[in-house]
């Protein structure tokens, strides 16, 4: 069969035929059609004329490597799943964000699943993930109590155990920097929005408020403490909650709330009340998310290095995916600590003399 002929009948192939069919109407081999499809012609001196043969046959016929066979035959997925408790414009976002950065220079693929803190879900997903094949997990703000036979990454998980690294954010820097700003604004009643009992962060991030708080002397009335209800990821269990402190009827002058999201909550319901932001009552969130800068008033806040987070976990898992011995090293480090930074906007300001020395 002449050389155009091959081509033509290529051309009348569907696409979906078979690596075998390719090389059958080229007249080669399927481990020359193999090693050009996959970029390796020079390197084992198949001629520019046969690649270029190749190549167009492939590109007539839209012919693939399939990435699950190569897998298979080489026993590496190339895939990574990924745990959230939801998928939003906020903290999980940022956080993938950074995680996708590493894995698409990387080669690697992921899947993403979203739990929202149902208990059968966080149960279930690890094993549906592993079935497909995936070389690794990282979970984001989520509960993993099983160990899994893939090296495993969490984010704002503070689970200490020799089989996972844990990429955490430097909470007691973290407070610091949030009370020291209200301090040295005059604030001295401050009201404190906790994060719902699921989160991985709430509990670690109040014990380091108040150790920070002790060490500024800046007092702590249980009265001004409340926490966010329910798993709706927008800024309404922040409205809800600020509603609760003014109902309180306990006076405070500032609000540092769990994350921004429950910040921009708080400044809707103050606004409701008819109370000024910040001329009467200054508040600052955490995270600096999207959006934290556009709110009004732009939002004052913590900011969690997210996306460096997200490509700290990507990182640390596929070394360990490539060198099991340097894993194991990485995982009896225990965590990986990383930075915050303040960001002073427009949410804050002196506190009015009324308030501020009650």
């Amino acid at each position: 069969m002449s050389e155009e002929h091959k081509i033509s009948a290529v051309k009348q192939m569907t696409p979906g035929h078979n690596l075998k069919e390719l090389a059958k109407h080229l007249g080669v081999s399927p481990t020359t059609i193999s090693r050009v499809i996959n970029n390796a012609g020079n390197k084992y001196r198949i001629s520019e004329e046969t690649q270029k043969r190749v190549l167009a046959a492939a590109a007539e016929m839209n012919y693939k490597a399939s990435p699950l066979a190569r897998g298979l035959r080489s026993r590496r997925s190339q895939t990574i799943g990924v745990m959230v408790p939801e998928i939003s414009a906020g903290y999980s976002a940022a956080v993938l964000s950074g995680i996708e950065d590493v894995l698409l220079l990387s080669g690697f693929f992921y899947f993403v699943v979203s739990h929202h803190h149902r208990e059968e879900l966080l149960r279930e997903y690890p094993a549906l993930l592993l079935s497909r094949a995936v070389e690794g997990i990282i979970a984001v703000d989520s509960a993993l109590e099983a160990e899994l036979p893939v090296p495993t990454i969490v984010v704002s998980g503070h689970r200490r155990s020799a089989s996972v690294v844990s990429i955490e954010l430097d909470h007691d820097l973290a407070a610091h920097f949030a009370l020291e700003h209200l301090q040295r604004l005059g604030h001295r009643r401050i009201a404190f929005i906790k994060g719902q009992s699921f989160s991985s962060d709430t509990e670690i991030r109040w014990q380091a408020i108040v150790r920070a708080a002790a060490q500024l002397q800046i007092p702590i009335d249980p009265h001004l403490v409340v926490a966010l209800e329910g798993d709706d990821p927008t800024s309404t269990p922040g409205r809800v909650a600020t509603h609760k402190l003014l109902a309180a009827q306990a006076p405070f002058s500032a609000i540092f709330a769990f994350n921004d999201l429950s910040a921009m909550g708080a400044i809707v319901a103050l606004r409701e009340a008819g109370v000024e932001v910040p001329k009467r009552v200054s508040v600052v969130g955490f995270d600096d998310v999207l959006g934290a800068a556009t709110n009004y008033p732009p939002l004052t806040t913590v900011r969690q290095p997210l996306q460096e987070m997200g490509r700290a976990a990507a990182t640390a898992l596929l070394e360990r995916i490539r060198d099991p011995k340097a894993g194991e090293a990485q995982a009896h480090s225990g965590s990986i600590l990383v930075l915050p930074t303040f960001v002073e906007r427009k949410s804050t300001g002196p506190a009015p003399k009324d308030v501020a020395t009650r």
